[in-house]
């Protein structure tokens, strides 16, 4: 934009916008916005992240995928992106490219000690989330899918505020102790008015690859149960497989690896629910 003469023959300079405007600017350009949340850790939430990114971006859509887990960011690793985030044109900052329909942030792409701690208070937290979505070119984008820490905290209280169509996607095991929290961030996106697209069970059940009988490790039908209760959808059982473990360690792409796998078919299933809950 041009300076505009003030009528004193200087020309002035138009403001630079606030934040606040740039988040909404490129929120503007983001079709679908996902929050994938937990109530506790250990449920495999960054893991349902990183493949429902993936199995999305198969599809031929274009995804974000925003690790706000400030403390413990993990997306980077499992999706095998080393390098640190780099300045693109219009003072945005470029994300990591995972693939063509592929982009990725996250707070540990910019330390360069990767196991150097983040001590944070919320308002820097909030700041940086704020960063992520406003100063990131991100361009035009079908999904943005966002790893939430467990929990109601800081992050998943800034996503709420910030992007005020975000849809949550409620991640857990079927144990009774994961599901109790679970209650909690059905309670959380209640309260911030978030609407919830459904609940997915994670580590539903195991086949022993030895004798083909199905151990249930955590128990069972947890998820169903939360889900009718609550009057949600279960969008989906994941069976346990130590293979999304190792692929998330190597940062290889389990849906591409083993995509005969039941948890890739139970990936893809949740998947085109999404789709159709976006109607795209």
């Amino acid at each position: 934009m041009k300076n505009m003469d003030n009528g004193t023959g200087i020309m002035d300079t138009p403001p630079e916008p606030s934040p606040d405007e740039l988040a909404k600017q490129s929120l503007s350009r983001i079709k679908n916005k996902i929050m994938v949340m937990s109530g506790k850790g250990g449920v495999g939430k960054s893991s349902v992240s990183v493949n429902l990114a993936i199995a999305l971006a198969a599809r031929g859509h274009k995804v974000g995928l925003m690790d706000v887990d400030i403390h413990g960011p993990d997306i980077p690793r499992m999706l095998g992106l080393d390098g640190m985030l780099s300045a693109a044109a219009g003072n945005k900052i470029e994300p990591l490219h995972y693939s063509e329909n592929l982009s990725a942030v996250s707070i540990e792409s910019l330390m360069q000690d990767k196991d150097n701690a983040v001590i944070w208070r919320g308002p820097v937290k909030h700041g940086a989330i704020r960063q992520f979505i406003g100063e990131v070119a991100w361009g035009d984008l079908d999904f943005l899918i966002i790893d939430a820490p467990p929990g109601t905290g800081d992050e998943p209280l800034t996503v709420a505020q910030l992007i005020d169509d975000a849809w949550a996607v409620i991640v857990t095991t079927p144990q009774e102790v994961a599901l109790a929290d679970v209650r909690k961030s059905i309670h959380f996106c209640k309260t911030v008015e978030m609407t919830i697209l459904g609940l997915v069970e994670n580590m539903s059940g195991f086949t022993c690859p030895h004798c083909g009988k199905e151990i249930e490790l955590f128990g069972t039908g947890g998820g169903e149960r939360t889900a009718a209760r609550a009057g949600l959808e279960l969008l989906g059982r994941i069976p346990f497989d130590p293979r999304v473990v190792q692929c998330g360690d190597e940062g290889v792409s389990f849906l591409q690896r083993h995509a005969d796998a039941p948890a890739s078919r139970a990936f893809e299933e949740i998947v085109a629910k999404l789709s159709r809950a976006a109607g795209i």
